[in-house]
């Protein structure tokens, strides 16, 4: 990185043109030595050449130039070794990317797209989990874009199991949103990547997150949308991802959830549905190794056993469990207890219960 790139990023052109002088002119310096030193003969248009001239802000640059350094934020451009390859070649292709962390695993390894909405469902919240823990575990990356809700689950449970996850941000990349969201952003800048191609400073502003989507489509594989309502954000992705020729996989979901009604008519519409993990990984073209715990391999006694089948994958209240066991509740506690400790079942809000499902 050189004050020239960002001085490059801070342009208010097109991003078509940005791509056309980043390519012909092969680096930002080259760009800036053109307008200074050739007034006859170059391929800038006069009036643009004006505006290049004088959009050179000093102290700005430095500051900005500064603060990079301090911070570890590093930038890469389209023409660059480390520019992610999957993005390279479109027409909307961000001319640079801001990142902090390891950006070299995004070529290295598959990619896999996933998002959702905000506001999951106990059920997203569970396969989202599996999804994303399946797909850490045969070291496969995990893109998202650090949003509350399926995006941030999934962010979070590929860094439970040692995986490499990316977050792409709408803002620029030193303002983190949601802001609750601090300690998962400087984790995954510790042992992944955040990408933003927004200057420094950008506020996440409700124009950028398209702008985002198209990059987590597009550095991808596959998108996987886990659950998303009619008008939901994650619909804009499968759409950039679908426009750049990549496969869109949809979790189905109940007819009488609203968080479902997108992703089941992605389904209607041709993408692939998620029956199993298997789906995923033929779709990827990649070989499968199952390496959950098998639950029939876990130690529980005659009573844990009955309360463990009493519970099912859509939340009980433990008034039910009461009903339906007749164990004194304080006997009850103890062993939904030891259900919690042995990963079998997990409270909720509520006093709750649902099963963890290990595979799909």
């Amino acid at each position: 990185m050189n004050k020239y790139d960002i001085w490059f990023s801070l342009l208010k052109l097109p991003n078509k043109e940005k791509l056309y002088l980043l390519k012909y002119f092969n680096s930002t310096e080259n760009i800036w030595y053109d307008i200074i030193n050739r007034d006859k003969d170059s391929i800038i248009d006069g009036k643009i050449k004006l505006y290049l001239k004088n959009s050179w802000e000093k102290e700005k640059i430095d500051n900005m130039y500064q603060y990079c350094m301090d911070n570890n934020i590093k930038l890469v451009k389209l023409n660059d070794k480390n520019y992610p390859e999957k993005l390279k070649h479109y027409d909307s292709s961000p001319s640079i990317l801001f990142y902090k962390g390891d950006i070299t695993k995004i070529n290295k390894n598959k990619n896999v797209a996933i998002v959702g909405a905000r506001r999951c469902s106990i059920y997203g919240k569970n396969i989202c989990s599996i999804i994303s823990e399946e797909l850490s575990k045969n070291n496969i990356n995990i893109i998202s874009g650090l949003a509350k809700g399926i995006d941030c689950i999934s962010h979070k449970v590929c860094l439970s199991k040692e995986g490499y996850t990316c977050a792409i941000l709408g803002s620029g990349i030193d303002i983190i949103y949601p802001k609750e969201n601090k300690y998962l952003y400087n984790e995954i800048c510790e042992k992944g990547c955040v990408i933003s191609e927004f200057p420094l400073g950008t506020k996440p502003l409700k124009r950028n997150f398209p702008m985002r989507n198209r990059i987590i489509s597009g550095i991808s594989d596959i998108v996987i949308v886990v659950e998303a309502g009619e008008k939901s954000g994650s619909l804009i992705t499968a759409d950039f991802a679908l426009d750049q020729g990549k496969d869109v996989m949809s979790v189905p979901g109940s007819l009488f959830s609203s968080k479902s009604k997108g992703t089941n008519k992605l389904i209607k519409e041709g993408a692939y549905p998620v029956t199993s993990i298997k789906d995923i990984f033929e779709l990827l073209n990649y070989e499968y190794t199952d390496k959950s715990i098998n639950k029939d391999n876990i130690e529980i006694n005659s009573l844990e056993k009955k309360i463990y089948s009493l519970i099912d994958y859509s939340p009980i209240h433990i008034d039910d469990i009461i009903t339906q066991s007749k164990v004194d509740i304080k006997q009850l506690y103890e062993l939904l207890f030891e259900l919690q400790f042995k990963n079998l079942v997990t409270c909720i809000s509520g006093n709750y219960y649902v099963r963890i499902k290990k595979t799909i």
